[in-house]
């Protein structure tokens, strides 16, 4: 839905820009797809109003790092803890028979539940780039779709796959995605292949790395100048020596990190990811990454980083470490899944605060459910209080892809039938057998 004018009247105004206040009451004017201005007791003649008394209203999510042509495998391996048994399953059993149909249907539904949920960005983690084909249909989901997205293009995992058309089809997307206006464009998923890098550089592109550090080593060669930067993401980012995350915090890189994934797979320890980031003078983001166990959930996310530092932290206190960095707040859990992800997109000039002339990426967030009224701290009760079902309004670029706790544009029992017909094929042309009722990791 397309209005050159919307108000948002008498709300709740969470800006997250210091420097635009906070409003107890207050309203948000949108024009041409821009913040125009914020403030109270806004007038906008020939507006679309939306009333949001009761409501918060704030910027869009940022998932920072989600692996989006999972979509139809969701919950296929809820209790896995074994990264190679999980890589056996999703790319050498089922990925390898992923048709271009496969991966729009993936990337659609994961758009889609991702809207719903109030994620506007998203950074898409796509490790199974198996054909130029296979990558031209993520892109049209997500274009389709009208998310906000960086479609980061990467090989596949599963041995039989081929890589020929990498790194030479990324001049090709770059030249179709990447232009300033774009709200849909391309990266790179480079891992540590420097050849690749080179190339994504060479246009400009952002480049993924997911890296764990007792699986990957970071060379001397990372230490050139110039080779790492603020166009590298680094994602996970467990296990790392204190030396590999001293050349990360000196080049500037973006951190995203993904706590209940992390967790699952068993990738971090006390010592927490996050938390060294932090220590290292760093902003890391907040990803889902998987919907093999999880979904499109930022609120749960922003959960299992609160619990999660707060008890690695009081881990260490308690163990008689000195000087143990303080609680996590929930204003910085907040960050972590707004403005530090628009960072890690290379889009904080773009999105993430609601300042005039950003991008109109806005979520209204209902406060009148039973399990969050009365509200009387707003970051709390985002971070803490609502859920995804709490969501009733959702904005994009100035457009609207959900107005009053419904999807707009999404034929939802299509989607469904759709999906279900791809994954069924995927199992079918697998041989992999599912158990309802029993997981097999």
């Amino acid at each position: 839905m397309t209005v050159d004018r919307t108000l948002f009247k008498s709300g709740t105004i969470l800006t997250l820009d210091a420097k635009v206040p906070n409003l107890a009451t207050g309203d948000v004017l949108v024009q041409d797809g821009r913040v125009a201005a914020v403030g109270p007791a806004l007038q906008a003649e020939d507006a679309l109003v939306i009333d949001a008394t009761g409501h918060i209203v704030m910027p869009g999510l940022v998932d920072a790092h989600h692996h989006m042509w999972l979509g139809v495998m969701r919950r296929m391996m809820p209790n896995v803890d074994d990264l190679f048994a999980y890589i056996d399953v999703v790319a050498e059993k089922l990925g390898r028979h992923y048709r271009p149909l496969d991966m729009y249907l993936s990337t659609k539904l994961t758009a889609a539940a991702s809207l719903d949920a109030g994620i506007t960005t998203i950074i898409d983690a796509c490790h199974s780039s198996r054909s130029p084909e296979h990558t031209d249909a993520a892109l049209d989901a997500l274009e389709d779709s009208g998310i906000r997205a960086l479609h980061m293009v990467g090989a596949a995992m599963d041995k039989k796959a081929s890589a020929a058309h990498l790194p030479g089809d990324l001049q090709r997307l770059a030249y179709n995605w990447n232009k300033a206006s774009s709200r849909v464009q391309v990266g790179l998923f480079g891992q540590l292949n420097l050849d690749w890098w080179k190339v994504a550089r060479e246009l400009e592109m952002r480049i993924l790395t997911e890296f764990i550090g007792d699986l990957a080593k970071l060379g001397p060669e990372f230490a050139q100048p110039g080779v790492l930067g603020a166009h590298n993401i680094f994602n996970h980012c467990t296990r790392v020596p204190q030396e590999t995350w001293k050349l990360l915090a000196d080049a500037g890189v973006n951190i995203t990190v993904n706590p209940r994934s992390d967790a699952l797979f068993g990738f971090d320890d006390e010592t927490f990811a996050y938390q060294l980031a932090v220590d290292h003078g760093m902003a890391p983001a907040l990803g889902i990454d998987l919907d093999t166990a999880f979904g499109s959930d930022m609120f749960g996310e922003m959960h299992a980083l609160f619990g999660q530092q707060r008890s690695a932290m009081r881990y260490r206190r308690f163990r008689g470490e000195a000087g143990t960095p303080a609680p996590i707040s929930v204003e910085a859990v907040l960050q972590a899944a707004t403005v530090n992800g628009a960072r890690a997109a290379g889009l904080e000039g773009q999105i993430g605060t609601l300042t005039p002339g950003k991008q109109a990426d806005i979520i209204m967030v209902r406060t009148s459910g039973v399990a969050v009224f009365p509200v009387t701290n707003a970051i709390g009760t985002i971070v803490q209080a609502v859920e995804r079902a709490d969501v009733d309004t959702v904005m994009v670029a100035g457009q609207l892809r959900k107005r009053g706790g419904q999807l707009i544009g999404v034929d939802v029992a299509k989607l469904d039938a759709e999906v279900t017909a791809s994954r069924d094929y995927l199992i079918e042309a697998s041989g992999y057998r599912t158990d309802l009722f029993n997981a097999a990791a």
